[in-house]
């Protein structure tokens, strides 16, 4: 009951952001100041992840609001490859994306508008690459590489840390399956209370409220 009710009130706040986001997706065409949204979102993103690590990400982030509220219920479910989640590739995804647009900003300074509308474009062309993953593959597919969620994961992504009692875990598997990025917890449990060493981890408490055993908390 505990955990449905925090489901609830989890999926009723990442609707109200999805909105938020559906708007500024629409609206930013005609208006293309609203692209300035994305860079807001990028600095309170990595804001927050200087203290509390991947926690922006969890429904604070509009995108990854709309990905579980909107696609997850689409999404076939398959697992998110392993190779979004590879180091190396995330890294060569964020240095190309932060290139392409430090370039586009160079060439379209000091226009506001231009400049704005090169943030929807943007914005536009990773979210439906996101939905695509997201249906195929896992809802979440794009937060595995996203590079915001990319340079949190490497500044703070050990910040605020998911605790485990060894002692009471009983490998249930609950825990990986509520965890929206397929996280495993009961993998870090030794033969006492240890942390989720996993800087991916977005705090969202989902595993916290679905364990039967009250073996995890932050």
């Amino acid at each position: 009951m505990e955990y449905k009710l925090f489901i609830r009130q989890r999926i009723r706040r990442q609707f109200l952001v999805s909105l938020i986001f559906i708007l500024i997706l629409g609206m930013g065409w005609r208006h293309p100041l609203l692209g300035f949204f994305i860079p807001l979102c990028m600095l309170l993103g990595i804001g927050i992840g200087l203290f509390r690590g991947r926690q922006w990400c969890s429904w604070y982030c509009p995108r990854g609001s709309f990905y579980d509220a909107i696609i997850q219920p689409l999404s076939l479910k398959k697992g998110t490859p392993p190779i979004f989640k590879n180091l190396l590739f995330r890294s060569a995804i964020l240095v190309l994306l932060m290139l392409i647009m430090f370039m586009r900003i160079v060439y379209l300074w000091p226009n506001p508008h231009r400049i704005g509308l090169f943030f929807m474009t943007m914005l536009t062309a990773t979210t439906v690459l996101g939905v695509i993953l997201g249906v195929i593959f896992h809802q979440r597919s794009w937060c595995s590489f996203c590079p915001i969620g990319t340079v949190i994961h490497w500044l703070g992504g050990s910040r605020y840390p998911l605790k485990i009692d060894s002692a009471t875990c009983t490998e249930c598997g609950v825990c990986f399956k509520v965890c929206p990025m397929q996280i495993a917890p009961f993998k870090f449990k030794k033969d006492k209370v240890e942390l989720v060493k996993d800087r991916d981890c977005l705090k969202c408490q989902s595993c916290v409220h679905a364990c039967p055993e009250k073996s995890l908390s932050f």
